[in-house]
């Protein structure tokens, strides 16, 4: 298949890595950043993938995005140009070793300062001297804290906070008393009440909850990973007779390419020698290797069987199936699913609302009770409690998560929207020929007016000959078309009912005089899959219809055979797309077809899907493409769309239930900072390791299951 048509856009487009984002407030931030730029038409920042998508005008340049990213306290991080998009967004993250190292060195300096504390519990006392817990405290506070302080300035100079902002003033805030508190008590020579255990703990709790939430977002991620891993270094080419093993970026269209059995195969391309089944399930799910002759079309990243290989390379790199295929997802899980408008907005005011919170807080405790200590202590739990966070993390991780296993199960989706809007569907329509049948039909029967029927199948394979409809455009000649010309069909009626009635498809032939020559009926068998994708579909409580441009009894003979009570047929195909705005009048359709005249329904729909074997107009205008031609992906796409919305809810929910409940609790003095920060990290992380459970769906041969 070729998939040149669904990856360009109109205008040109960046994606840069943004190194430093913590938070919803950040993504708002960047996102209203990049927006100001001159030239910017559009700017997407995710979370995520710790990376924006931007849109504009042709004169705008790296230098301006890089201008405006750093100037709202961040850092861009542009891929070179061997690299993907998404090499980009992993050059963004933070490194697994140094986020663990980071709290490791937090956890030791932490744990002497907690555990007498802790022994309080028990009745023992004992308590490092107040100059130890300043040492132990201070490389956690400044030195491993530092980054909370560079990010929470860099929001600051930008005029809006975010989570690092929160954590570097609650924590500063318990450390600086703490000192306070340290150098009055050794002046008066008294004991001093310190809270240097707070801050530590609380950073470092915070760090845990980063380097859980790394580890868990890169296994959202882990679909695109997977396809990348599949793109060979080198490639055994064949030049002037020698074979010698070069890089693949050496690799030039038109080279010969020799594949071992076992081997992966490394370009697009052709057999013109050897015999072998290639196992392409990663790219397809297709659960069986299919064989492959000369002739026969191959794609990069797919497993060569048994035989040897000789292939005339078609495409290479970033033009091959497989680099268009990881663009798509990389695509669909960068931009944002509409409900992630309202979190938007809901981030953007976030946190100056927690940090007036927290100043109430202080000044109603320190009024109230006089015990500023205490009162800046209830204080900071606010500012610790809060997570805007979770917010942010909780629709990009599910749509990653969602895309990926779907890319994994045969599904393309293009984009976040048709995802979400895809639960809804309640009516699917299909077309006939190509998508719920093999889309190969046979010349079952043949009547010439004179009984020359050598002569008709010479005129009509001349009239076919550049034609690609499945059947060779002499559908042109329908009966509808003969009558609209004035052309008398009677001579061959009977013989046409009777074909009709078989369910087959009928041709006419006839001169521009309007003098009938002839008649041809086709026949094409439904696909082994269709039966079954339509029980699938029921069984969701979902309507399937027919729409199709063949007639009446064709129609309604495959629509019985598959099991469709609905049918629309001799629906030519300028009057599809009214078909479907007709069926949505009863709520979200859902159109599957493969062809260019199923483009403008596939379009008109909710959501469209193209079948994979399909042309590239098809697939173009659909929001969902079937990588391989099986009907019972339908069901699985709809399925997981509706699990997807449901992790995605709940996350919102996780999300904001915590800072309803804790902010509450934190202000009336009934959390302590470390259990604040144990809260706030554990927020994260809960809301990451629901969306993790979407890695477990699978479809049972095409269909849902229940998990």
């Amino acid at each position: 298949m070729d998939w040149n048509s669904k990856v360009e856009t109109a205008g040109r487009e960046w994606q840069v890595g943004i190194s430093g984002m913590t938070c919803a407030s950040c993504v708002a931030r960047v996102e209203k950043a990049l927006k100001k730029v001159p030239g910017v038409e559009g700017a997407s920042v995710n979370l995520a993938t710790e990376s924006a998508r931007v849109q504009g005008a042709a004169a705008l340049t790296r230098e301006m995005l890089s201008a405006a990213i750093e100037k709202a306290g961040y850092q861009p991080v542009w891929p070179s140009e061997d690299q993907g998009p998404g090499d980009a967004a992993e050059g963004a993250m933070q490194t697994p070793d140094l986020e663990r190292r980071q709290l490791l060195l937090a956890a030791v300096l932490s744990t002497p300062l907690v555990l007498p504390m802790l022994g309080l519990l028990f009745g023992v006392h004992w308590m490092l001297p107040g100059w130890m817990q300043l040492a132990l405290a201070t490389p956690v506070q400044f030195w491993l804290g530092a980054r909370f302080y560079r990010a929470g300035w860099g929001a600051l100079k930008a005029g809006s906070g975010n989570m690092d902002l929160l954590v570097a003033i609650g924590t500063s805030a318990a450390y600086g008393l703490s000192v306070h508190h340290l150098l009055v008590g050794t002046a008066q020579h008294a004991e001093a009440h310190l809270y240097f255990e707070a801050s530590a703990v609380v950073i470092t709790l915070v760090l845990l909850g980063k380097w859980l939430e790394g580890r868990a977002r890169r296994q959202t991620s882990e679909a695109i990973r997977a396809l990348q891993a599949l793109r060979p270094a080198t490639a055994r080419v064949i030049r002037d007779g020698v074979e010698r093993e070069l890089p693949i970026a050496q690799v030039r269209v038109g080279d010969r390419v020799r594949v071992l059995p076992g081997e992966r195969i490394a370009v697009d391309g052709k057999v013109e020698e050897g015999r072998s089944q290639v196992d392409q399930s990663l790219l397809t799910g297709e659960s069986l290797p299919l064989a492959k002759e000369p002739g026969d079309s191959v794609i990069a990243g797919a497993v060569n069987g048994e035989g040897l290989l000789l292939l005339r390379t078609a495409a290479i790199g970033a033009e091959t199936a497989l680099a268009r295929i990881i663009r798509l997802v990389e695509d669909a899980q960068a931009r944002k699913a509409p409900i992630q408008r309202i979190v938007d907005r809901v981030s953007s005011i976030f946190v100056p609302v927690v940090v007036a919170i927290a100043l109430l807080t202080l000044l109603g405790w320190g009024f109230a009770a006089g015990d500023w200590s205490r009162a800046i202590l209830h204080a900071v739990a606010v500012l610790v409690i809060a997570c805007p966070c979770a917010l942010g993390l909780a629709t990009p991780t599910a749509i990653m998560a969602g895309t990926g296993v779907a890319a994994r199960a045969g599904i393309l989706i293009k984009d976040a929207e048709a995802l979400e809007l895809a639960r809804n569907v309640r009516t699917v329509a299909f077309d006939k020929t190509g998508t719920l049948t093999l889309g190969q039909p046979r010349l079952l029967a043949l009547v010439a007016v004179d009984g020359d029927e050598d002569a008709l199948l010479r005129t009509a394979a001349a009239l076919q000959a550049g034609s690609e409809h499945p059947l060779a455009r002499a559908v042109l000649g329908s009966e509808r078309w003969m009558q609209e010309h004035r052309v008398e069909l009677s001579p061959l009626a009977a013989q046409a009912a009777q074909q009709q009635s078989a369910g087959r498809s009928i041709a006419w032939l006839a001169d521009g005089d309007g003098r009938l020559h002839g008649m041809l009926a086709f026949g094409d068998q439904p696909r082994a899959e269709a039966a079954a994708a339509i029980r699938a579909i029921d069984g969701m409580g979902i309507r399937s219809v027919l729409i199709s441009g063949d007639h009446r009894a064709a129609a309604e003979t495959l629509a019985r055979a598959v099991g469709i009570r609905e049918v629309r047929a001799d629906v030519l195909p300028e009057h599809k797309a009214q078909a479907v705005r007709e069926l949505a009048a009863d709520g979200p359709v859902a159109m599957v077809g493969d062809g260019v005249n199923d483009a403008p329904a596939l379009a008109a729909a909710t959501v469209g899907f193209a079948m994979g074997s399909g042309t590239d107009v098809a697939m173009h205008a659909a929001g969902v493409t079937l990588m391989r031609p099986d009907p019972r992906l339908v069901a699985g796409a709809i399925d997981l769309s509706r699990r997807t919305t449901r992790k995605i809810h709940q996350n919102l929910f996780w999300a904001f239930i915590y800072n309803l409940i804790g902010i509450p609790l934190a202000a009336a003095g009934l959390l302590n900072p470390v259990i604040a920060g144990a809260a706030m990290a554990f927020s994260s992380v809960s809301v990451v390791g629901n969306t993790l459970l979407l890695r477990r769906w699978r479809p049972l041969s095409g269909i849902p299951q229940e998990q």
